[in-house]
């Protein structure tokens, strides 16, 4: 069922994801080469409670899989779910995709980022740009009478048409007083359910973009997804309600 929210309620999952936005502009000071990944979760989980608030991966259950850390960190050929670790330290030439949502008073904020470590390559900077982009094609489109599949059209076109693919195993989703809720946004247009954005919906547009082929897989972990063919992976996310106005972005920092 797709929940329709009222602007308090709105209000709400925007502070939850002024935490989130905060949290996430705060590591990517912090991303440097010899950080560990597990130094990044820590940081994470702790400026998220002294704010109030609860990581909202931490514990996540799919399936019987509980997910241990607060924060995804996805490196390089990553795409997205990366485990931290202490053993798992930045390198410069890196790309890192810093996943993170909270949960505040009930509500939900996810967002994420892609950055880089140090100086990068060229191409590693192209596809983060790219990727980028497509998320804000695809925001651009969460107009009151559109579909979900515009969304999906507006970011798998822009990310096709520079030669990406765009990868169809995770997809974004509704949040609000769940991590994920309906409806589920692909990045793609496929053949799925279809419904109209209606005001007060308010989704996780999150765009996985792949230098290569669209394919991935997960590792022995359970949660960790790589591209098949290891090319680089970048990663970026906003929550966003559907309003009479246009579409209006809740994690963006203020």
């Amino acid at each position: 069922m797709i929940v329709l929210r009222s602007r308090q309620e709105i209000e709400l999952i925007r502070a939850s994801c002024q935490i989130v936005a905060d949290v996430l502009q705060r590591l990517v000071g912090v991303v440097e080469p010899g950080v560990s990944t597990a130094e990044l979760d820590a940081l994470a989980e702790k400026w998220t409670r002294e704010k109030g608030a609860v990581p909202a991966f931490k514990g996540y259950n799919v399936g019987g899989r509980v997910y241990p850390s607060s924060l995804c960190v996805s490196i390089n050929e990553e795409v997205v779910h990366g485990m931290p670790s202490p053993k798992r330290v930045l390198n410069e030439g890196d790309i890192v995709g810093l996943d993170y949502g909270a949960v505040y008073q009930g509500y939900y904020g996810d967002s994420a980022v892609t950055v880089a470590v140090g100086r990068v390559s060229e191409n590693a900077e192209r596809l983060m740009r790219v990727t980028r982009e497509s998320l804000y094609c695809g925001i651009e489109s969460m107009v009151v009478g559109n579909r979900i599949r515009d969304i999906s059209a507006a970011i798998q076109n822009h990310a096709e048409a520079h030669g990406y693919g765009v990868v169809r195993d995770f997809v974004g989703h509704g949040i609000g007083q769940r991590l994920h809720e309906e409806p589920q946004v692909p990045n793609y247009v496929g053949t799925g359910q279809n419904p109209r954005l209606k005001e007060g919906m308010v989704l996780a547009i999150e765009p996985m973009i792949c230098e290569g082929t669209h394919e991935v897989e997960v590792l022995k972990d359970g949660w960790t997804a790589v591209t098949r063919d290891r090319r680089l992976a970048a990663h970026f996310e906003h929550s966003v309600a559907v309003t009479a106005n246009g579409p209006e972005i809740l994690t963006l920092p203020s």
